[in-house]
């Protein structure tokens, strides 16, 4: 951003030097005192006059001047101005100076670990675009179309909304790919991930914060794994892990997964989750069925197998897991994108709906069940009004919906807020169906799963991938 240091009095006598001044003239020396005296008067008047009018016109063009040319204009100021014009400058410069110490520009990278909100890193809180794409064949006239371009500026709020959570997700997933390693425990990972979020979106209530939790499911567990209080687990050389978390601002929610491996035996899993997804990506858009998106990730994965141990395994689609639509503090909401081809769901998708692709691949039999310890709640969007007979389940719910309301939730966050015994209160929460249970999602032992995630936003002229990013 630019500053208006420039102060009128050292202007004036900085630009004092590039006025006309008129040759000095012998004088008479049989002059009266009087006559001399009154022409001294009116030159000094005329010179007044003129660094008036040039302090004027530089204030007006100038804004920044460099030590060095402040340097030159008090040289030439010392030579052609009177000492009071010295003065002034000298005045001038040590108000330019003091003003200078009271500045404090906003800062223009990224820290690590990420401290820095970037609302303060991107100048009026407008926030990248993610990258786009026109929509083919019968869509292709919505490029071009001033009535949908209309419709796109009524939206441009949201759409900023949706930007900054995902501008906020790109910089945490930046830090985390880099400062994960193994030895390191699933809960410092986690909460690595959850305490840059929650610093770079200015946590805020309901407003801005997480938008689930931390997902850090290992080799056979393909999806809601994250560590309660006293888990132990650690992370090895050899573990597959995915990486799924959640951004959002004002309740729209970025929702994006990666895969994280460090023994390059696992690439070629990784790499078919990646290009599976993007297939999807390309497949989706207005008006498009869910089983032709279906039908192009299993396309992929059907070219895909990988080698473990001397051993040969076909990569196949988890076929019970799926991509789905995302609407404010919904975070699953009303349809649901298949991985697999033949899945008979001629639904179509539609204009302005928020989509998180996602593919999830294994090495085992492409099937998940739930196994292991619950850690993923949400509140049920659609929760029913029922009576709450026990009062620990009554204010455990007044505490879910003050701090999270329909967005999902897990046991470390009701840790993180003061919640103590609580487990009761939400067994009966779930069990009188106002709160789900999301347990973890396991293929079978010993295989090994990966998953990529993409929102994208079909805006009424094109399609936009608002988390992509250098990385993914």
């Amino acid at each position: 951003m630019a500053f208006e240091d420039s102060l009128a009095k050292g202007v004036e006598n900085t630009k004092i030097s590039d006025a006309p001044v008129e040759a000095e003239q012998p004088q008479d020396q049989n002059a009266p005192n009087g006559a001399s005296a009154a022409k001294k008067k009116k030159k000094n008047k005329k010179k007044k006059s003129t660094s008036t009018a040039n302090a004027e016109e530089a204030t007006n063009g100038t804004e920044d001047n460099t030590n060095e040319e402040g340097a030159e204009d008090d040289n030439d100021n010392e030579e052609s101005t009177p000492a009071v014009g010295a003065e002034g400058a000298s005045e001038g410069a040590a108000k330019k100076k003091k003003k200078k110490k009271n500045k404090k520009k906003s800062p223009k990278a990224q820290t690590e670990p990420p401290t820095v909100p970037v609302a303060k890193l991107f100048s009026n809180n407008v926030f990248p675009e993610g990258e786009t794409h026109e929509y083919r064949d019968d869509n292709t006239w919505r490029t071009t179309s001033e009535e949908k371009r209309a419709a796109e500026r009524l939206a441009n709020d949201d759409y900023n909304d949706m930007r900054k959570a995902a501008e906020v997700h790109r910089q945490v997933r930046s830090y985390a790919r880099k400062a994960i390693k193994p030895g390191m425990s699933m809960i410092e990972i986690c909460e690595t991930i959850e305490n840059g979020t929650r610093a770079l979106v200015e946590e805020n209530g309901l407003q801005a914060g997480i938008g689930f939790p931390t997902g850090c499911s290992l080799n056979h567990c393909a999806a809601h794994y994250t560590p309660n209080a006293g888990d132990k687990t650690v992370l090895t050389y050899d573990d597959v892990m995915k990486i799924d978390f959640g951004v959002h601002v004002n309740g729209r929610i970025i929702d994006s997964a990666f895969t994280m491996h460090f023994n390059p035996k696992f690439d070629k899993l990784v790499e078919a989750a990646k290009e599976a997804t993007y297939a999807g990506i390309k497949e989706a858009g207005i008006d498009v069925r869910l089983c032709d998106i279906g039908a192009a990730v299993h396309e992929v994965y059907d070219s895909y197998e990988i080698e473990l141990d001397g051993k040969t395994y076909d990569i196949k689609p988890i076929r019970n897991l799926n991509g789905h639509t995302i609407d404010p503090y919904h975070i699953h909401a009303g349809k649901s994108v298949p991985i697999v081809r033949n899945s008979g769901d001629e639904t179509k998708l539609e204009e302005g709906e928020q989509v998180a692709i996602e593919t999830f691949c294994s090495t085992g039999r492409g099937y998940v069940i739930e196994d292991g310890e619950c850690s993923h709640y949400a509140k049920a969007f659609d929760a029913p009004h029922v009576p709450i007979r026990v009062p620990r389940a009554k204010s455990l719910l007044a505490s879910i919906n003050k701090h999270f309301d329909t967005l999902p939730f897990c046991r470390r966050y009701l840790d993180r807020i003061g919640e103590e015994k609580y487990l009761l209160g939400l067994r009966n929460l779930v069990s009188s169906g106002i709160v789900t249970a999301y347990p973890p999602l396991c293929d079978t032992r010993g295989s090994y799963t990966a998953q990529l995630e993409h929102t994208i936003l079909l805006r009424p002229t094109c399609k936009e991938i608002l988390s992509k990013g250098d990385d993914y």
